[in-house]
């Protein structure tokens, strides 16, 4: 990917972090779980980046594709009272990526980071690298130590 890379791919190459870039043909719809079909990952694996606003500023929360956020336990897990979800444009404009393709890695700000606690039952998870069809496979731990994150329960 030397020279084609986005934020999310240069971060983990500058960092030293170990890590796989999966291309796949990005349908429409559902794009995680779209991503996890063509990739034959399960859904438990491929994780979702969903921005929202808590008290008034942006964060970021990452849960498998297979559920939804917990917006309570979002805002819990960062120390806040009430969260929602933050409008598509405000998050493309804070992260730099579009819509299906936003990473947690690499984004134009770094948001306060909340993991849901199922990713680290697996070695690797995946993430999107930064475009619609564009995973990265990496360690949760490497995934939680690069966005500074915290670990709870947040999926439903």
């Amino acid at each position: 990917m030397a020279g084609r890379g986005t934020p999310a791919t240069l971060l983990l190459e500058r960092a030293g972090v170990p890590h796989v870039v999966h291309a796949y043909e990005a349908g429409p719809g559902a794009y995680g779980l779209a991503g996890a079909a063509a990739l034959g990952v399960e859904p438990e694996r491929m994780l979702k980046t969903l921005l929202a606003e808590l008290d008034g500023r942006l964060v970021c929360g990452v849960v498998p594709v297979a559920g939804s956020l917990d917006l309570k336990a979002l805002a819990a897990a960062l120390g806040g009272k009430r969260a929602v979800m933050a409008e598509p444009a405000t998050a493309e404009r804070s992260t730099g990526y579009v819509v299906g393709g936003i990473s947690p890695l690499g984004q134009r700000t770094a948001l306060p980071t909340a993991v849901d606690e199922t990713a680290e039952l697996f070695d690797t998870v995946y993430v999107s690298a930064g475009r619609r069809g564009l995973s990265v496979e990496l360690a949760p731990a490497d995934l939680v130590r690069l966005t500074g994150a915290v670990v709870g329960d947040l999926a439903r």
